[in-house]
């Protein structure tokens, strides 16, 4: 009896379904890292759409591993427990401390970059000390607050904004389409001169997998999923390819209608395309969704933050005390740390420009994202080699390729993401090493305390 009011208990907090999940992953791939990303990319030339090629393909392998993890272990707490599996207690613990790092540095980057985007409308915003990273923080803590109303809440609100952050990515494509029928000798006038280079497709490899990150989001809260055996890798395949294909339909267009020159110094490549191709306030209006799309991303990360680091508690890498929910069934001291730690990094950096803090920050997010996409698909093959992939898993010698491609993906990414991101992965994981220890010691200090008390 008991047992069956536990189970419907458990299922009861399970609220995130399919199309939330899916909204989870396309919500957080589809940030403002795209907006930016074709300025970013210009400098590469036409490198630029190889270097997409090798993202999507790496990313779709990432996706399949993904999902036969999840359709292998459904009961798992996520990316900690296939780890845990693969690799022990320890390997768990530091790789959801660098994803949990990632998180709160990539929250810091978009609350920056959401501000710079309100400066279209409130110009003053760049010339009062001190105002922009109090209304950084503000972005930040609203959204705390939001999650802290529990997963459904917020599971709604991604909704919400994804359909809304999807309206630009539309727009981009009517527009590249209609220039396509109407005015096709546009597309040739500005033809980027690069000629091929591995080089530079390494190079544009690493700088769109930022654009990429979160295909593993609805991995993240399994625990708060329903079905989440068919849910997640129908939800992780599916927000990965529909975010895949919006982006190398919208990145072709500014590609070929700016200048290269000119795209390259561009802050808001698509409210300069419209206002270049349509004029008036078409930019202006582009920047109101490039908000909407940032606001929602912010809210989708801050979701998982609180997730990792109960995740972590729950598997004794933290404090207990970080398991609590309230009433709402949000892990509220989870995400109230988390919330402190992303202000601590936010107005440590606000002191240079906008551009430079947002450049540093998403390098070494990304950095920081890279060994759970290591553990995970390394992870994959350990356990096939070792006999202890469920018979339940889709076509094992199929994953267990698709891990392998994964496997060498995020090794390409690491060569061409350059050494001080790695750096600071390798010193922002090495600080949670000896938190873990510290941790270990007080538990085995307090397993005497406990058998002596129950002798």
């Amino acid at each position: 009896m008991r047992r069956a009011a536990d189970a419907a208990a458990q299922e009861g907090k399970r609220s995130l379904g399919f199309w939330m999940c899916t909204a989870l992953v396309v919500g957080n791939i589809i940030g403002v890292g795209i907006f930016a990303m074709p300025a970013t990319l210009a400098p590469y030339g036409l490198n630029a759409f190889s270097g997409w090629l090798v993202t999507v393909i790496g990313c779709a392998f990432l996706a399949i591993s993904f999902a036969g993890l999840a359709r292998a272990f459904p009961a798992d707490d996520g990316p900690s427990a296939y780890t845990e599996r693969a690799f022990g207690k320890g390997a768990a613990f530091i790789v959801m401390w660098c994803y949990w790092v990632s998180i709160w540095v990539a929250n810091a980057a978009i609350a920056i970059a959401l501000v710079g985007y309100l400066t279209v409308f409130f110009p003053g915003l760049a010339h009062t000390a001190g105002l922009p990273g109090l209304i950084a923080l503000a972005l930040l803590w609203m959204f705390v607050g939001i999650n802290l109303l529990g997963a459904r809440t917020a599971g709604w609100v991604q909704v919400l904004t994804t359909v809304l952050k999807l309206v630009p990515q539309a727009g981009v494509i009517v527009l590249g389409l209609w220039l396509l029928f109407a005015h096709p000798a546009i597309y040739a006038a500005h033809v980027p001169p690069n000629p091929p280079s591995w080089r530079e497709i390494s190079s544009v490899s690493s700088l769109a997998l930022f654009a990429m990150l979160g295909i593993e989001c609805a991995m993240i809260p399994a625990s708060r999923v329903r079905d989440p055996e068919r849910t997640i890798p129908r939800a992780t395949l599916t927000g990965t390819l529909m975010a895949a294909a919006i982006y190398i339909a919208i990145s072709a267009v500014p590609m070929f209608v700016i200048p290269q020159a000119e795209l390259a110094v561009s802050n808001s490549p698509y409210a300069d395309l419209f206002a270049r191709v349509l004029g008036g306030h078409y930019g202006e209006a582009v920047a109101a969704f490039v908000l909407v799309s940032g606001l929602g991303v912010l809210n989708g990360w801050t979701l998982l933050a609180g997730e990792v680091v109960q995740c972590m508690s729950r598997h004794g890498g933290l404090p207990a005390l970080f398991v609590h929910e309230n009433s709402r069934g949000a892990p509220a001291r989870a995400l109230l740390l988390t919330g402190s730690v992303a202000s601590v990094m936010l107005l440590t950096n606000f002191t240079d420009s906008i551009s430079k803090v947002f450049s540093l920050l998403i390098v070494i997010a990304t950095g920081a994202t890279l060994p759970l996409y290591f553990a995970s698909t390394l992870g994959l093959i350990v356990l096939r080699r070792r006999g202890e992939l469920p018979a339940r898993a889709h076509r094992p010698q199929w994953l267990q390729a698709a891990a392998l491609a994964a496997v060498i993906y995020c090794a390409w990414v690491s060569i061409g993401i350059g050494a001080e991101p790695l750096l600071w992965t390798i010193a922002l994981g090495g600080a949670g090493v000896p938190l873990y220890l510290w941790w270990l010691h007080a538990q085995r200090r307090a397993a005497p305390a406990v058998g002596s008390e129950a002798s």
